[in-house]
């Protein structure tokens, strides 16, 4: 007889050169069972947190997508690449070589904030039914409109001459907090851009998806070692504002009902016997379910 799957998250720090979709099919094995997803991409180039879901933990994804998110990342000045990386064909050199430390902390501190940001090309976002990335691999236009995010904070830690070209560029070292959606592949583009000479990212990591950091992340080498799934009610408390329930409340959000809850934000609600049964939202007249984890 098979053991039961559990329910709940997994964090893994993901490896560079692995594809999401490859670290996926990987805890698909581990977990034995097909229903697993993630919470927000990484590129192959990228490294670090990737918050996926097992079973009917699935269904928390699409609300952890739209948590904070932080990076760690690398920008090199003066080269432009068609994919605002590493991984893409350079396109123009501008020369970085003339630009200041200062010059570059002013103009990365015009980002902060709310913004309208243009993502990057190489996105999945769909253009008339089509994949961006697709797109441009097949040599095509592609032009995405402005969105609007929010940089909660970006810190420069260094400055300093390119590691590759150290006369003609400049590698900037940048930690940010940001809302989802966010593309920092564009923050590398647009600040060569705003200062003539081109920019793309050449290193990124992931540090968190809201509540979940590389302090919680194990590679796959360490859970193929030792799985290990955080259980959905801990992962649920994590992440969302919590309200403990009586019986009776709990017996009606079995049935799908609104409840009379005071509630300001996205909430998780718990039976008496601390069960994680679902997400409520509030509403002028009642807090009404948005997904339900019971069954």
């Amino acid at each position: 007889m098979s053991t039961p799957v559990t329910p709940g998250l997994v964090v893994v720090d993901k490896a560079g050169g692995i594809t999401s979709h490859g670290v996926v099919a990987r805890v698909r094995r581990l977990a034995g069972t097909r229903k697993v997803g993630h919470a927000g991409t990484l590129d192959p180039m990228a490294t670090g947190v990737l918050v996926l879901g097992v079973d009917r933990a699935t269904r928390l994804l699409g609300h952890l997508m739209l948590t904070e998110k932080a990076y760690d990342a690398t920008i090199r000045l003066g080269i432009s690449t068609n994919t605002d990386d590493a991984e893409g064909e350079v396109t123009a050199r501008g020369g970085a070589g003339h630009i200041d430390e200062a010059t570059v902390r002013a103009a990365l501190a015009g980002f902060v904030g709310d913004i309208e940001q243009v993502p990057t090309a190489v996105s999945a976002i769909k253009v008339d039914g089509k994949r961006a990335y697709a797109m441009v691999r097949a040599g095509e236009e592609v032009e995405l409109k402005a969105r609007p995010v929010t940089i909660h904070e970006l810190v420069v830690h260094d400055v300093r001459p390119g590691e590759l070209e150290p006369e003609t560029t400049i590698d900037v070292d940048i930690s940010v907090r940001c809302s989802s959606g966010t593309y920092i592949r564009a923050i590398a583009r647009d600040l060569g851009a705003a200062l003539g000479v081109g920019g793309h990212l050449t290193a990124l990591r992931r540090t968190a998806v809201g509540p979940y950091t590389l302090e919680h992340a194990r590679t796959l080498e360490q859970l193929d070692a030792a799985f290990a799934v955080l259980p959905i009610a801990a992962a649920a408390r994590a992440a969302f504002p919590a309200y403990d329930l009586d019986a009776e409340q709990a017996q009606e959000v079995r049935y799908g009902r609104r409840l009379p809850l005071a509630l300001t934000e996205l909430t998780a609600v718990f039976a008496p016997d601390g069960e994680f049964l679902a997400l409520y939202e509030p509403r002028d007249d009642a807090a009404r379910p948005v997904a339900v984890f019971t069954g």
